[in-house]
This record gives structure tokens, C-alpha cells and sequence, in this order.
């Protein structure tokens, strides 16, 4: 292989630009979930946690910058963005967050029956069934951006600190 066919082989795809059509069916259905989790009554703060939650499971850094700074702009606080991977082990999420991240870590990885289970439970004592709806539904939305976005290996791009 010479020097240009191994570049090739190792340059991503742009999922989403080489296939347009399909990324705005995409992003139409991220629009209607954001939809469906406003009429839940979903504060968009937790749809954030959702979104990132789910990235860092996926290791999506850049679902993860986009999101970060979303929830910020939505008033989120760096302190529960700083131990969102370990929320289980903090008391600064309310119940509701914390049934809503259990549901969004089920969802992300369903093959985990046991987990499913008690999230499903734990989201019924505390959700209701619009909520719950959309909760998965933004968990299988961000799961759909998070592998176009690392199969496209999309930069997150800056400026470096000194």
C-alpha cells in the first residue's frame, strides 16, 4: 500500500455528510424528542445529563463537548457535570435525574436484564409514562448520534490550555 491508500485507510468517513439524507432524518428525529420530552415536562437540564451520561458510557467526546456546553448554557453546574459519571455515588441529583440516568444507562446497554429491570422499576415509582418516554427516547437518540459521530471520529477542536 502506498503512502496514499494508506492515508485513505485510516480517514473516517463523514457519516453524516456522505450521507445527508440520512443525518437530517436523524437530527428531524432529535427534534421531535426534544418535542416529546418538553410536553413530558423534562427540564432541558436533564435531557442534557441524559446526553452526556450516555456519551461518556459511549466514550463520545464529541457528543460530550457539544453537550457539556449545552448544560451549561441551560444553567447546569460544573460541580454535578464533574461527577455525572459517578452520580450514583453523589447525592447532588434529584430523585427524578436519578431515575432518568438509570433508565438512560439501561437503555444503552439492554442486554444488561438485570439493570434494565431495576432502572425500568425505579423509573416507574418515580416517572411517569410520557417521562419515561422520552427518557429513552433522548437515551436512543444521543446512542445514534454518539456512533455516527465516533465511527466519523468528528474532532473536538480547540485551543489547548498552557
Amino acid at each position: 500500500m502506498n503512502g496514499t491508500e494508506a492515508d485513505r485507510a485510516h480517514k473516517r468517513v463523514y457519516v453524516d455528510k456522505r450521507s445527508p439524507k440520512a443525518y437530517h432524518a436523524l437530527t428531524a428525529t432529535a427534534e421531535a424528542v426534544r418535542a416529546v420530552a418538553q410536553e413530558a415536562g423534562l427540564e432541558r437540564t436533564l435531557v442534557e445529563l441524559v446526553n452526556l451520561r450516555v456519551s461518556q458510557m459511549n466514550g463520545c467526546a464529541y457528543c460530550l463537548d457539544v453537550h457539556t456546553r449545552a448544560a451549561l448554557r441551560e444553567g447546569e453546574t460544573t460541580r454535578r457535570l464533574g461527577v455525572l459519571a459517578a452520580w450514583r455515588d453523589t447525592e447532588v441529583f434529584t430523585t427524578q435525574e436519578r431515575a432518568a440516568l438509570a433508565l438512560a444507562e439501561a437503555t444503552t446497554h439492554p442486554a444488561d436484564s438485570a439493570l434494565q429491570e431495576d432502572a425500568y422499576a425505579t423509573a416507574r415509582r418515580t416517572l411517569s409514562e410520557d417521562e419515561i418516554s422520552a427518557v429513552i427516547w433522548v437515551a436512543v437518540t444521543i446512542n445514534a448520534f454518539n456512533r455516527v459521530s465516533i465511527m466519523s471520529k468528528h474532532p473536538v477542536r480547540g485551543v489547548p490550555r498552557q
